[in-house]
Protein backbone atom coordinates (compact mmCIF):
# COMPACT_ATOMS: atom_id res chain seq x y z
CA UNK A 1 0.00 0.00 0.00
CA UNK A 2 1.20 3.47 -0.82
CA UNK A 3 -1.63 5.98 -0.44
CA UNK A 4 0.27 9.12 0.59
CA UNK A 5 3.81 10.26 -0.03
CA UNK A 6 5.94 13.38 0.09
CA UNK A 7 8.15 15.11 -2.46
CA UNK A 8 10.16 17.59 -0.41
CA UNK A 9 12.69 18.44 -3.11
CA UNK A 10 12.19 20.86 -5.96
CA UNK A 11 11.61 19.59 -9.49
CA UNK A 12 15.03 20.93 -10.39
CA UNK A 13 16.76 18.93 -7.68
CA UNK A 14 14.91 15.79 -8.77
CA UNK A 15 15.81 16.36 -12.41
CA UNK A 16 19.49 16.65 -11.52
CA UNK A 17 19.43 13.56 -9.28
CA UNK A 18 17.83 11.38 -11.96
CA UNK A 19 19.79 12.86 -14.86
CA UNK A 20 16.77 13.86 -16.93
CA UNK A 21 17.35 15.81 -20.12
CA UNK A 22 14.10 17.57 -21.02
CA UNK A 23 12.95 20.97 -19.78
CA UNK A 24 12.30 20.63 -16.06
CA UNK A 25 8.60 20.92 -15.16
CA UNK A 26 7.65 23.37 -12.44
CA UNK A 27 5.81 21.21 -9.92
CA UNK A 28 6.07 22.52 -6.38
CA UNK A 29 7.10 20.23 -3.53
CA UNK A 30 4.28 18.50 -1.67
CA UNK A 31 4.42 17.04 1.82
CA UNK A 32 1.11 15.21 1.50
CA UNK A 33 0.59 13.93 -2.02
CA UNK A 34 -2.66 12.00 -2.51
CA UNK A 35 -4.25 10.05 -5.39
CA UNK A 36 -5.70 12.14 -8.27
CA UNK A 37 -3.11 14.86 -7.61
CA UNK A 38 -0.27 15.63 -10.02
CA UNK A 39 3.12 14.08 -9.38
CA UNK A 40 6.49 13.66 -11.08
CA UNK A 41 7.49 10.61 -13.10
CA UNK A 42 10.76 9.72 -14.81
CA UNK A 43 10.09 8.15 -18.22
CA UNK A 44 12.31 6.91 -21.02
CA UNK A 45 12.08 8.68 -24.37
CA UNK A 46 11.14 5.94 -26.88
CA UNK A 47 13.50 7.23 -29.60
CA UNK A 48 16.55 8.59 -27.79
CA UNK A 49 16.42 6.48 -24.65
CA UNK A 50 17.04 9.60 -22.56
CA UNK A 51 15.32 10.05 -19.24
CA UNK A 52 12.58 12.68 -19.11
CA UNK A 53 10.93 14.17 -16.02
CA UNK A 54 7.22 14.78 -16.56
CA UNK A 55 4.10 15.74 -14.63
CA UNK A 56 1.41 13.04 -14.63
CA UNK A 57 -1.67 12.44 -12.48
CA UNK A 58 -1.55 9.81 -9.73
CA UNK A 59 -4.09 7.03 -10.26
CA UNK A 60 -3.79 5.04 -13.47
CA UNK A 61 -6.59 5.22 -16.03
CA UNK A 62 -6.31 2.29 -18.48
CA UNK A 63 -6.34 3.18 -22.16
CA UNK A 64 -9.61 1.25 -22.60
CA UNK A 65 -11.46 2.85 -19.67
CA UNK A 66 -14.83 4.47 -20.42
CA UNK A 67 -14.13 7.29 -17.97
CA UNK A 68 -11.58 8.35 -15.36
CA UNK A 69 -13.73 7.91 -12.26
CA UNK A 70 -11.84 4.85 -10.99
CA UNK A 71 -8.41 6.46 -11.05
CA UNK A 72 -8.02 6.75 -7.27
CA UNK A 73 -8.51 2.99 -6.89
CA UNK A 74 -5.63 2.46 -9.34
CA UNK A 75 -3.08 4.32 -7.21
CA UNK A 76 -1.18 1.05 -6.67
CA UNK A 77 -0.49 -2.07 -8.74
CA UNK A 78 0.40 -5.35 -7.06
CA UNK A 79 3.73 -6.61 -8.35
CA UNK A 80 2.59 -10.23 -8.17
CA UNK A 81 -0.14 -9.69 -10.80
CA UNK A 82 1.06 -6.64 -12.69
CA UNK A 83 2.00 -8.64 -15.80
CA UNK A 84 -1.42 -10.28 -15.98
CA UNK A 85 -4.08 -7.89 -14.66
CA UNK A 86 -5.87 -6.19 -17.61
CA UNK A 87 -5.65 -2.73 -16.03
CA UNK A 88 -1.84 -2.88 -15.81
CA UNK A 89 -0.36 -5.52 -18.11
CA UNK A 90 -0.05 -3.34 -21.21
CA UNK A 91 1.63 -0.57 -19.24
CA UNK A 92 3.90 -3.11 -17.54
CA UNK A 93 5.17 -4.33 -20.89
CA UNK A 94 5.42 -0.93 -22.61
CA UNK A 95 5.16 2.05 -20.24
CA UNK A 96 7.17 1.75 -17.05
CA UNK A 97 8.43 4.74 -15.09
CA UNK A 98 10.16 5.77 -11.87
CA UNK A 99 8.16 7.72 -9.31
CA UNK A 100 10.48 10.03 -7.34
CA UNK A 101 9.62 10.68 -3.73
CA UNK A 102 11.42 11.60 -0.54
CA UNK A 103 9.33 9.19 1.48
CA UNK A 104 5.87 7.82 2.12
CA UNK A 105 3.39 7.55 4.97
CA UNK A 106 1.76 4.50 6.51
CA UNK A 107 -0.70 4.10 9.37
CA UNK A 108 -0.31 1.56 12.19
CA UNK A 109 -3.37 0.38 14.09
CA UNK A 110 -3.01 1.16 17.81
CA UNK A 111 -6.03 0.27 19.92
CA UNK A 112 -9.04 2.07 18.48
CA UNK A 113 -6.91 4.55 16.55
CA UNK A 114 -4.08 4.67 14.05
CA UNK A 115 -0.64 6.25 14.35
CA UNK A 116 0.87 7.59 11.12
CA UNK A 117 4.53 6.94 10.36
CA UNK A 118 6.88 8.35 7.75
CA UNK A 119 9.41 6.22 5.91
CA UNK A 120 12.39 7.39 3.88
CA UNK A 121 15.88 6.27 2.98
CA UNK A 122 18.33 6.62 5.86
CA UNK A 123 20.69 8.42 3.51
CA UNK A 124 18.13 11.17 2.88
CA UNK A 125 18.39 10.55 -0.86
CA UNK A 126 15.24 10.44 -3.02
CA UNK A 127 13.46 7.14 -3.46
CA UNK A 128 12.87 5.83 -6.99
CA UNK A 129 9.70 3.75 -6.79
CA UNK A 130 8.68 1.41 -9.58
CA UNK A 131 5.75 2.84 -11.51
CA UNK A 132 3.64 2.39 -14.62
CA UNK A 133 2.09 5.09 -16.73
CA UNK A 134 -0.70 5.23 -19.24
CA UNK A 135 -2.33 7.66 -21.66
CA UNK A 136 -6.13 7.97 -21.84
CA UNK A 137 -7.91 10.03 -24.47
CA UNK A 138 -10.49 12.29 -22.85
CA UNK A 139 -13.86 13.09 -24.44
CA UNK A 140 -12.51 16.51 -25.50
CA UNK A 141 -9.70 14.81 -27.43
CA UNK A 142 -6.95 15.78 -24.97
CA UNK A 143 -4.72 13.09 -23.48
CA UNK A 144 -4.71 12.43 -19.74
CA UNK A 145 -1.45 10.80 -18.62
CA UNK A 146 -1.57 8.96 -15.32
CA UNK A 147 0.64 6.69 -13.21
CA UNK A 148 0.47 4.03 -10.53
CA UNK A 149 3.02 2.88 -7.95
CA UNK A 150 3.95 -0.81 -7.93
CA UNK A 151 3.87 -2.53 -4.52
CA UNK A 152 5.23 -5.78 -3.13
CA UNK A 153 4.82 -7.78 0.06
CA UNK A 154 6.27 -5.90 3.02
CA UNK A 155 9.36 -7.16 4.80
CA UNK A 156 11.35 -6.13 7.85
CA UNK A 157 9.98 -3.28 9.93
CA UNK A 158 7.59 -2.17 7.20
CA UNK A 159 5.61 -5.33 7.98
CA UNK A 160 4.90 -3.85 11.42
CA UNK A 161 2.95 -1.10 9.68
CA UNK A 162 1.30 -2.77 6.69
CA UNK A 163 1.56 -5.97 4.67
CA UNK A 164 2.42 -4.05 1.47
CA UNK A 165 5.07 -1.49 0.55
CA UNK A 166 6.14 0.39 -2.58
CA UNK A 167 8.92 -1.16 -4.64
CA UNK A 168 11.99 1.05 -4.17
CA UNK A 169 14.50 0.52 -6.96
CA UNK A 170 18.24 1.07 -6.42
CA UNK A 171 20.06 3.19 -9.03
CA UNK A 172 21.59 0.06 -10.58
CA UNK A 173 18.09 -1.12 -11.53
CA UNK A 174 16.71 2.11 -13.01
CA UNK A 175 17.71 1.50 -16.62
CA UNK A 176 16.55 -2.11 -16.52
CA UNK A 177 13.13 -1.04 -15.23
CA UNK A 178 12.75 1.75 -17.77
CA UNK A 179 14.05 -0.09 -20.83
CA UNK A 180 14.19 -3.83 -20.14
CA UNK A 181 12.08 -6.34 -22.08
CA UNK A 182 12.80 -9.57 -20.19
CA UNK A 183 9.62 -10.20 -18.19
CA UNK A 184 11.14 -12.56 -15.60
CA UNK A 185 14.00 -10.12 -15.01
CA UNK A 186 11.57 -7.23 -14.60
CA UNK A 187 9.40 -9.17 -12.17
CA UNK A 188 12.49 -10.09 -10.17
CA UNK A 189 13.03 -6.39 -9.45
CA UNK A 190 9.69 -6.18 -7.64
CA UNK A 191 10.93 -7.05 -4.17
CA UNK A 192 11.16 -5.17 -0.86
CA UNK A 193 14.05 -2.83 -0.19
CA UNK A 194 16.68 -3.88 2.33
CA UNK A 195 15.38 -3.03 5.77
CA UNK A 196 18.67 -1.47 6.84
CA UNK A 197 18.30 1.20 4.14
CA UNK A 198 15.03 2.55 5.56
CA UNK A 199 14.18 4.90 8.42
CA UNK A 200 10.77 4.98 10.15
CA UNK A 201 9.42 7.54 12.62
CA UNK A 202 5.99 8.64 13.94
CA UNK A 203 4.42 11.84 12.63
CA UNK A 204 1.42 13.93 13.66
CA UNK A 205 -2.09 12.69 12.88
CA UNK A 206 -2.94 15.79 10.85
CA UNK A 207 -1.19 14.17 7.89
CA UNK A 208 -4.43 12.24 7.48
CA UNK A 209 -6.12 15.42 6.22
CA UNK A 210 -5.30 16.03 2.56
CA UNK A 211 -5.65 19.78 3.03
CA UNK A 212 -2.64 19.76 5.38
CA UNK A 213 0.53 20.29 3.36
CA UNK A 214 3.62 21.76 4.99
CA UNK A 215 7.12 20.69 5.97
CA UNK A 216 6.02 20.11 9.56
CA UNK A 217 4.21 16.96 8.46
CA UNK A 218 7.48 15.03 8.12
CA UNK A 219 8.78 16.05 11.56
CA UNK A 220 8.77 13.47 14.33
CA UNK A 221 5.69 13.80 16.52
CA UNK A 222 7.14 14.51 20.00
CA UNK A 223 3.99 13.18 21.67
CA UNK A 224 3.97 9.82 19.89
CA UNK A 225 5.19 6.63 21.55
CA UNK A 226 6.56 4.33 18.84
CA UNK A 227 7.40 0.65 19.21
CA UNK A 228 10.97 -0.55 18.96
CA UNK A 229 12.24 -0.44 15.40
CA UNK A 230 9.86 2.29 14.28
CA UNK A 231 11.48 5.31 15.90
CA UNK A 232 14.58 6.14 13.89
CA UNK A 233 16.02 9.65 13.77
CA UNK A 234 14.52 11.34 10.70
CA UNK A 235 17.23 11.63 8.02
CA UNK A 236 18.28 14.99 6.59
CA UNK A 237 15.44 15.96 4.23
CA UNK A 238 14.57 19.19 2.43
CA UNK A 239 12.04 21.38 4.18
Amino acid sequence: MCGRYFQARSSGDIARYFGTTNATPNLLPSFNKAPTQEGLAVRRHPETGARHLDVLRWGLVPRWAKDATGAARMMNARGETVAEKPAFRDAFHKRRCLVPMDGFYEWRAEGKGKQPFACSLRSGEPMACAGLWEGWKQPDGEWLRTYTIVTCAAAGRQALLHDRMPVILPPAAWDAWLAGDDEPALLALLRPAEDALLAFWPVASRVGRVAENDAGLIARDPLAVAPAGLDDPPPPLPG
